[in-house]
């Protein structure tokens, strides 16, 4: 093993520690839920049609709102192979809780790329951060929802002025507050739960009751609380990401206050329908067991992040958030790592070595191409078990300046140890190494 791999493990130690004590606490949790809900086999069976009865469904759902917030909690969850995707799940959230004439205000400034459509921001954002140009077909904005946005300060919520923006002329308007916790395609800190917990504060203090709808993608298990725990009305998430585990092929997962889920489970099939109906023909087991397992290939994924970003930083690179320099352990951050380059090229070949390290498809040179959903060109790296599981080890960028690659996810440690041995071989010349 490279010397640089030793000294990184070395320094990161205290760092390692600390996770495995979030892995144990969470994994306690999710087992707790378990227990707690009598899973048995008879909750993995396929089902067909209507899905009326389906026991397998109910569970799922109890187990994932009880894993998703601190015990005593009462939660509702919407869980779901229907849901193609993050986005999806976040749009039908969206749809759920929202009305014509209704405002959403986004507090953590611009969102995800591919939720830009959803909202109705294809030209981009007038003074103010109102809508401006022409809305995609179905967007909120073509069905009278508005948007406005509230942006970051060094990266943290800006609560003084999200607390100036409900109490002013657009007061009566604004119906939902919404909050990124991911940092997306941004060179900045992931929300952490203490800043959610001071909004929530905050927004109780005003005698404000909007509900808080949090985008929880790439947060799940990456601290002992969720943002549930600490007021937020609605969770979402994609079950590619940390809460599948790995092992679940599609889906995603809505998780908050029986009121908020109840409109969202509305909107998911039909009203009157709700939650009464859905089933699964290919079965639960790997949902269930994705959930599972899935508080220990977080951590898996947080230390391989920790490793690369000492890694890349020895080597020279820039990397986000930073691990040599002015790191907190005790700061919550996802398993995105960004990493900036000088040249689209030094980019392009990053994401191509990530691509060249994985299990499926690494004889495969991935470039850069025009995806659904994206303004620009994106390049994705990453040979995965499950179609652009970000769960498992990945890069994505979109190729537009400043350089920027995104590594995420990671089932084992050891797979990305052998990423930063190749990132060594490759990069090392003229570095420090």
């Amino acid at each position: 093993m490279h010397k640089l791999i030793l000294e990184a493990q070395e320094a990161l130690a205290l760092q390692f520690a600390e996770l495995d004590k979030i892995a144990y606490h969470n994994q306690k949790k999710v087992l707790e839920a378990f227990i707690d809900n009598k899973v048995s086999a008879s909750h993995f069976v396929q089902t067909t049609g209507y899905g009326y009865g389906d026991r397998g469904r109910e569970v799922l759902n109890n187990v994932f709102a009880q894993s998703l917030g601190a015990k005593g909690l009462s939660l509702k969850a919407i869980v779901s192979s229907s849901l193609a995707s993050g986005t999806h799940a976040l749009a039908v959230a969206l749809f759920g809780m929202l009305r014509p004439g209704d405002i959403m205000l986004s507090v953590s400034g611009k969102p995800y790329d591919t939720l830009e459509k959803v909202i109705g921001l294809d030209k981009g954002l007038k003074q103010g951060g109102k809508q401006g140009g022409e809305a995609a077909c179905g967007s909120l904005k073509e069905y009278g929802v508005g948007y406005k946005q509230i942006d970051l300060i060094g990266g943290c919520l800006n609560i003084k002025q999200i607390i100036k923006e409900i109490k002013g002329k657009s007061a009566s308007k604004i119906k939902l507050l919404y909050l990124q916790r991911s940092r997306g395609y941004e060179w900045r800190d992931s929300i952490s739960i203490a800043q959610i917990g001071e909004l929530t504060k905050a927004l109780k203090q005003n005698n404000i009751s909007l509900p808080l709808m949090v985008d929880n993608c790439y947060g799940e298990f990456t601290n002992i609380k969720e943002p549930t725990d600490v007021g937020a009305d609605i969770i979402v998430g994609s079950l590619i990401k940390n809460a599948g585990g790995g092992l679940v092929a599609t889906g995603g997962y809505i998780v908050g206050k029986e009121k908020w889920v109840n409109k969202i489970a509305n909107r998911l099939t039909a009203p009157g329908l709700a939650l009464e109906v859905g089933s699964n023909a290919a079965g639960y087991q790997y949902l269930f067991q994705g959930l599972f397992i899935a508080s220990h290939t977080t951590v898996q994924a947080l230390k391989g992040n920790l490793l690369l970003g000492y890694v890349l930083e020895s080597l020279g690179f820039e990397t986000h958030p930073s691990v040599k320099k002015d790191f907190d352990p005790t700061k919550d951050f996802d398993f995105i790592r960004s990493v900036k380059f000088d040249t689209p090229n030094r980019l392009i070949d990053f994401c191509q070595l990530v691509q060249h390290v994985s299990p499926v498809d690494a004889y495969v040179t991935p470039e850069s191409f025009a995806m659904p959903g994206y303004p620009n060109d994106v390049i994705m790296a990453g040979g995965t078990f499950v179609q652009g599981a970000t769960s498992e080890l990945s890069a994505d960028a979109p190729i537009r300046p400043p350089y920027i690659a995104y590594i995420q996810g990671g089932l084992t440690y050891q797979h990305i140890l052998y990423l930063a041995e190749k990132i060594i071989e490759k990069f090392a010349k003229g570095s420090k190494v």
